[in-house]
């Protein structure tokens, strides 16, 4: 059987295609674990933004695929909507199947999509192959966990899939060969992703994990993860991103994993890994220089935000607590910064602004602790995905001002606060948060001088996309170089 899987061509805001262009890994951890007779094909449309429509029509033509899946992100539904209307114009008898966060925190959305045949709610792997060898031989659909199904009196829901434990082998490889398309580069590195872990124990307002999964922490073992880094590595990867929900859960591993890629001779490619600043904060002494030693550059702390009011509404006091002899002894940002910088590594500062509380004056304290310490920004607003806490508290609350989903990129402010309009808490964060990412270009410089120098160019004009002459001297307000901004990003997110 032939399988064409898509990923959509939006991006973040901070993720510009100029200067990164990450693979979905899920599709990969598809594409290795259905049965291996079946012709598989992947194709990250963020590699092909200006030619999607014609590069899925090649794919078509050449795959003739009988089954096609997507995944899909809340703010890529609109686009996800466009490409199953394609692909059914295109090969009608093709079966179309959807999964990711979307689609499993909003099953109606794309069951109310007539073309849309399966939802695949959950963790992928198990599901999707059962699928693929139901369809294949006849199998009842009905067995298969996690899924949704059309039939002829409309939409079946089979029960859910436990999260899996990650620990007997089941879950294989990704198949990283199954890539049609080329280009995945960080800096103009070739870039890959892995997995160490799936899981996270906290229960942040914001986050969809817990809703996909539930709270639960589970690990692949070091020779599956040195596999994984191997494989990546022998498909061209030079940097790596280990994309796991929340590593720093258990430090111990985490340290234990960095010595396993020392020990391995796999500590001269570059690493980027997320971390709590509580777990940094309270190992660094330890943890940071093994994270250093195995080849760690980047590490993106999810701070949240800098006000005690405002980590309690995300929930996310409690990961960014330090630690001294045993008690509380407030926030753990500014240490865990100490321990990265001391380690010739760079912060990635990921911080919420526009919470319900926010004045003008706590936006701009964050900003400004950003700008302070931090070397890339990843700032961001509250957005109400599907079936978050989050999103209860703001509707409850009438705070919800946009529901376009499209703009549910986290860059764009779709809720107020109670003092300031969604536009106003956008427009101060665009404003500053250009000039931060400017003054991390040295960084880059000097880890990679040949593409700052050939691509400079073009970063500035991302990063200012709006500005002009007349801007420049003070001739226009920095409030019409914002409009102006808008409506080019809106422009941008048109790709079909």
């Amino acid at each position: 059987m032939n399988i064409l899987l898509l990923s959509m061509p939006d991006s973040f805001e901070h993720m510009p295609s100029i200067v990164i262009r990450m693979p979905n890994g899920a599709l990969t951890s598809l594409a290795g674990n259905v049965d291996g007779h079946h012709r598989v094909a992947v194709a990250d449309l963020i590699l092909a933004q200006r030619t999607v429509r014609a590069t899925i029509e090649r794919l078509v033509r050449e795959l003739n695929p009988a089954v096609v899946g997507l995944s899909v992100m809340t703010f890529q539904r609109k686009t996800a909507a466009k490409v199953i209307e394609l692909v059914r114009a295109l090969r009608p008898q093709a079966r179309i199947v959807v999964g990711g966060y979307d689609p499993s925190l909003a099953p109606e959305a794309y069951a109310a999509m007539p073309a849309v045949d399966f939802v695949v709610c959950g963790e992928g792997e198990i599901t999707f192959r059962e699928l693929v060898r139901a369809l294949e031989g006849g199998g009842n659909l009905q067995s298969i966990a996690g899924l949704m199904f059309r039939d002829r009196d409309g939409w079946r829901s089979n029960p859910a899939r436990p999260a899996h434990s990650l620990e007997n082998g089941e879950i294989r490889l990704p198949a990283r060969g199954a890539r049609v398309l080329r280009g995945y580069t960080m800096l103009g590195r070739p870039v890959d992703v892995i997995e160490t872990s799936r899981g996270c124990t906290f229960d942040c307002s914001f986050c969809s994990i817990i809703e996909m999964r539930g709270r639960n922490f589970y690990t692949y073992s070091f020779e599956r993860v040195l596999a994984d880094i191997r494989d990546a590595r022998d498909h061209g990867a030079r940097t790596i991103f280990l994309v796991d929900d929340n590593i720093t859960l258990n430090v111990r591993r985490f340290a234990e994993l960095c010595r396993a890629i020392i020990r391995a001779g796999l500590h001269r490619i570059d690493y980027m890994v997320q971390a709590m600043t509580s777990a940094v904060a309270n190992h660094g002494d330890e943890l940071a220089p093994l994270m250093r030693q195995a080849g760690f550059r980047y590490v993106f702390l999810g701070i949240e935000n800098v006000l005690e009011d405002d980590l309690s509404f995300l929930r996310a006091a409690a990961k960014n607590r330090a630690r001294e002899d045993g008690r509380f002894a407030g926030n753990a940002t500014l240490k865990a910064i100490e321990y990265i910088r001391r380690n010739r590594m760079l912060v990635v500062g990921g911080l919420i602004v526009g919470n319900p509380a926010d004045t003008s004056a706590s936006i701009a304290a964050n900003l400004a602790f950003a700008e302070r310490y931090v070397d890339w920004p990843y700032i961001q607003h509250p957005t109400p995905y599907p079936r978050t806490p989050m999103t209860r508290e703001f509707r409850d609350r009438g705070l919800i001002m946009n529901e376009n989903l499209e703009d549910y990129d986290g860059t764009t402010a779709v809720v107020r606060t109670e003092h300031l309009g969604p536009e106003e808490v956008e427009f101060a964060r665009w404003k500053r948060e250009r000039w931060m990412k400017v003054r991390h270009l040295p960084a880059v410089l000097r880890h990679d001088p040949w593409f700052v120098l050939a691509h400079a160019p073009q970063m500035l004009r991302h990063t200012f996309r709006g500005s002009s002459l007349r801007s420049w001297v003070g001739l226009e307000s920095d409030r019409a170089v914002f409009d102006r901004y808008k409506a080019i990003r809106k422009a941008e997110q048109s790709y079909l």
